[in-house]
């Protein structure tokens, strides 16, 4: 704990003298996701020396850990438990650098496939401690899902990107494993899969995640188009809904070692569709809408995750602003989230810059909490 309290005061120090020279920082743990975001600006702060579990309570289902804490050495802890981060966050190796952080996790606020039915990052923290662009530490939320007193800044930072301060501490909700968990396969068209997704969901079925893809990458016609989903919860219940899927759709159940690999492999890029390309002139494609939109009539390799809310596509970057036009029509938004070195994402932002009244909002939030900018300048929207 004092190696802790050292690497804080240290830490805390190195802000103060970014502030006093005016040199902006680019805050960064395992840098597993340099990719993601508008820019890398600034002298690198390394958060990995705030790092450790602060605290553990099992039976409050409660842990406060470093920002710098590996996300995979937390998860080993939590495990030994019997609990675990159950929005799964992804571990991606995109950037070939170091293993995910917990602050990074908070950050870039990104949840894996069983998103969809138990929640995000943000449903998951309950407080941090942040020191803001003024080199003052200072400590929000709590330990407890019951925490009214001020403004909700802790989920504040998820999904931030860093640019309102440098998070040194964070304390989580945790959830134990679940007693039970069968992974079923089906062979569907992806509008027959996202019709069944649907109605099932409207069950009291123990629907935990769902895949859909084309075993094949490309955009031809070869290949099985395939739905995967995941069940979770007592045994009893997943395996009378196993029973009651498979009389409702011919499938197959899933061998539990190939599926929970598969599963990590979904959540963290690793499927095939992620890593082949169909092309080296294509850019990786994050499309947010409701679950109930329809099948987007796109040419491009796609795969279809949290029940139809999120698909990934290939698609070129030359197509963006009628895949952006298509999104928002059906209530949604298409960002870039990947591109090949080769290729220059230019001037387009990668997170939703149209809605006026939030960036008015976010920039009245970086003036707050960094007034000077010296945080991850540019790493949310240009200039911000």
């Amino acid at each position: 704990m004092e190696s802790m309290e050292h690497a804080l005061r240290q830490t805390q120090e190195r802000v103060q003298d970014a502030l006093a020279r005016r040199v902006p920082l680019r805050l960064r743990g395992g840098g597993s996701k340099d990719f993601y975001g508008q820019s890398l600006q600034g002298e690198v702060l390394d958060t990995r020396v705030l790092s450790g579990v602060v605290s553990y309570e099992p039976t409050e289902l409660v842990v406060t850990a470093g920002a710098g804490t590996s996300l995979a050495a937390l998860e080993s802890v939590l495990a030994e438990k019997g609990q675990c981060l159950p929005f799964e966050p992804p571990h991606y190796a995109y950037s070939g650098q170091g293993g995910a952080t917990v602050g990074g996790m908070v950050a870039a606020g990104l949840s894996g496939p069983a998103r969809a039915s138990v929640g995000s990052v943000r449903d998951y923290v309950l407080g941090l401690k942040v020191i803001n662009g003024l080199g003052q530490h200072l400590s929000f939320g709590g330990q407890v899902m019951k925490n009214v007193a001020g403004y909700d800044v802790s989920r504040l930072m998820v999904g931030a990107m860093g640019t309102l301060g440098l998070m040194t501490e964070v304390s989580l909700k945790v959830l134990p494993l679940a007693p039970a968990q069968a992974t079923l396969q089906f062979e569907l068209p992806q509008a027959q899969a996202l019709e069944q997704l649907h109605r099932w969901g409207g069950l009291p079925r123990p629907l935990n995640a769902s895949c859909w893809v084309r075993d094949a990458t490309g955009t031809g016609a070869s290949g099985r188009e395939l739905l995967f989903v995941r069940l979770a919860g007592a045994v009893a219940a997943v395996e009378a809904a196993c029973r009651t899927l498979l009389a409702d759709q011919a499938g197959q159940r899933v061998d539990p070692d190939q599926a929970r690999t598969d599963w990590n492999a979904c959540r963290d890029h690793g499927l095939p569709f992620f890593t082949h390309a169909p092309d080296p002139d294509l850019v990786l494609w994050r499309v947010s809408l409701p679950q109930t939109a329809p099948v987007l009539d796109l040419p491009w390799a796609t795969l279809v995750e949290w029940h139809g809310g999120l698909r990934w596509l290939w698609a070129p970057l030359a197509e963006a602003d009628g895949l952006q036009k298509q999104a928002r029509a059906l209530g949604g938004f298409a960002m870039p989230f990947i591109a090949a070195p080769a290729l220059s994402m230019g001037s387009m932002a990668y997170f939703n810059a149209e809605n006026k009244t939030l960036l008015t909002v976010h920039q009245r939030l970086k003036d707050s909490f960094d007034p000077h900018g010296i945080f991850n300048p540019g790493r949310w929207l240009a200039g911000k």
